[in-house]
């Protein structure tokens, strides 16, 4: 009857760890590896903050992107006037291309909109071998656009003049681009961009002219639109989030997953005076960042796609609104914003903005994360290698908790020297369930065992392990990086199943080092679940199969050590499945 409700237990244990897997893969952003739902389709119409077209309409996105602007007005919240984008632009756009030290640039001249960012030092899928991220292209929409809503006023649709340098000059600090639209119901909008060398983020500066003879009340919006579409080479077995992010101060970083947007289920903190909005990947994001204490209105909305189906059913958006307040006769009222488009290297974003590195999202780990991405990053600067530097912290973490652990190992070396005299007392009360049961408790008490002795000392490092894992998948310094021999990326699966194999291979021989279990559905699971679980290493990224593969060894050479000092010879138990 015991081993019955063991095998129960087992398969309750094994299928939940199947519904974790694929619960943590749908809440990361991720598609469910194990059980794939259908798709939701998205909203009919784009809604803004609290159910109000207070955002830029649906009509707004740009007719090349597959949405046609129409003149169908939108209430606005204190204004009443429709956030279209008005007539067909008089002239036609053009792309202005900027290249920095890090950055090349491409704007498109309609609405002075930053439609294309080439990251020149990160190594990435672009033809140029350069990492493209923002992209309005056939075969990706991702463009991070600004502009005016209140009236019929200058938005990211109308065609602007562009003026400004086309490359960071030798010696030269910085470089600025500047796009003027003609005046419209009496405003006129100025967009200067000032992007300084090294720098990923960039100094936007809006100013708003009022060449009528009545005053104005127009309200600047700020917005990222993508597409929904996965990246490329996303895997089925680990995800990490993709989507927009609102950060405030109040309730910290929010993220939104697609499907939350198309269900009208979105929740994030509708109006703050702090923070930003953020459009967020593995290892790069977007953002766009007001001052501190500016009040602004936080909204995500999904725009239906009509003319471009191969991105997708919907694009989403994830933008703030500032009210500008009026603007009299022959004034001008100026606007500083900071956009980011980079890669998530967590020292370089908290300087840039206060919360900007939770994009680099940890999940409810962070506390521990962060601090072990720190040490990761002091390791480096003296080993200059990021697979060595993975290694050494795996040590250092083994040494600071190889005193808990030894008492682990030291339960299991006892389990394993009582393991024939357990094993001959089932034999013996094999038909007599419950007389087996307090037979084994005896022999546990007179030779001083804990049965789970074994287990504790690692369910409290488990969390440490878990945020280690984390700081390894997302830290976008793994990108590219090499480590020796065939591994040229450690944020790619070995090429050769190497480091796979051994890391299955470490994970058996630990298994056979640890005491067989008395019930023998319990040591048959002690075996299938490691192998099980070891077949995903084979598409996960070097530096954490090479993470994993190190703890194994270590794990592996302390259990040695201490089963020799207590007098219990090393011994394989190889499994029994007949």
């Amino acid at each position: 009857m015991n081993d019955i409700r063991r095998t129960i237990l087992w398969v309750i244990f094994g299928f939940s760890l199947v519904l974790l897997w694929d619960q943590w893969q749908i809440y990361n952003g991720g598609r469910p590896t194990f059980f794939p739902s259908t798709p939701i389709p998205p909203a009919a119409t784009a809604k803004g903050p609290a159910g109000a077209s207070s955002v830029p309409a649906a009509s707004s996105l740009p007719a090349s992107a597959g949405t046609q602007p129409s003149a169908t007005p939108a209430a606005v919240p204190g204004n009443a006037v429709p956030p279209v984008a008005g007539p067909a632009p008089a002239a036609a756009s053009e792309k202005f291309t900027v290249t920095t030290d890090v950055m090349r640039l491409t704007f498109d001249t309609e609405g002075g909109s930053l439609v294309r960012t080439e990251l020149l030092q990160e190594s990435g899928d672009s033809k140029s071998g350069t990492f493209l991220l923002l992209d309005d292209s056939a075969g990706r929409k991702y463009v991070a656009e600004s502009g005016l809503i209140g009236g019929d006023f200058p938005n990211h649709k109308t065609v602007m003049q562009a003026s400004g340098d086309r490359e960071l000059k030798p010696g030269a600090d910085q470089v600025v681009v500047r796009f003027e639209s003609p005046v419209r119901s009496g405003v006129k909008l100025v967009k200067t961009y000032t992007f300084k060398r090294g720098a990923y983020d960039a100094v936007v500066r809006h100013e708003i002219v009022n060449a009528g003879t009545a005053p104005v009340s127009p309200d600047l919006y700020l917005q990222l639109v993508r597409d929904g579409k996965d990246l490329p080479g996303t895997s089925s077995f680990y995800s990490t989030f993709t989507g927009p992010a609102v950060y405030t101060e109040e309730q910290k970083y929010q993220k939104i997953k697609f499907t939350d947007i198309d269900k009208n289920k979105a929740d994030y903190q509708k109006e703050s005076s702090t923070g930003y909005v953020a459009m967020v990947q593995h290892y790069f994001a977007s953002a766009w960042i007001l001052p501190q204490g500016v009040k602004r209105e936080n909204f995500v909305r999904s725009v239906p796609n009509t003319g471009a189906p191969a991105l997708g059913p919907a694009f989403y958006a994830v933008g703030m609104i500032e009210p500008l307040g009026a603007i009299a006769p022959g004034a001008t009222k100026a606007v500083e914003a900071r956009f980011f488009a980079g890669p998530q290297v967590e020292t370089m974003l908290e300087k840039i903005a206060p919360g900007l590195e939770l994009v680099k999202d940890y999940g409810w780990l962070t506390i521990l994360a962060k601090p072990l991405y720190w040490l990761l990053t002091q390791i480096h600067t003296f080993l200059h290698n990021w697979g060595w530097s993975i290694m050494a912290l795996v040590l250092v973490i083994k040494i600071a908790f190889y005193w808990l652990q030894a008492k682990g190992y030291e339960s299991m070396a006892k389990m394993k020297a009582i393991n024939p005299k357990v094993t001959a007392m089932r034999e013996r009360y094999k038909d007599k369930p419950q007389e087996m049961q307090q037979e084994m408790m005896r022999i546990y008490r007179e030779e001083k065992v804990n049965p789970m002795g074994g287990c504790l000392p690692i369910m409290v490092q488990i969390p440490v392990f878990i945020a280690l894992y984390w700081v390894l998948l997302s830290s976008v310094e793994m990108r590219g990086a090499p480590w020796i021999g065939w591994i040229h990326d450690l944020a790619a699966p070995d090429p050769f199943y190497i480091l796979p194999v051994v890391m299955t291979l470490t994970t058996m021989l630990q298994t056979a080092l640890n005491p067989t279990p008395p019930d023998p559905m319990q040591a048959k699971m002690m075996w299938f679940m490691p192998l099980a679980f070891s077949v995903m290493f084979f598409f996960f990224p070097s530096g954490l199969v090479l993470y994993w593969i190190t703890n194994n060894v270590l794990s592996i050479a302390q259990q040695w050590l201490i089963n020799k000092r207590m007098g219990v010879p090393p011994q394989f138990n190889l499994p029994k499945f007949r």
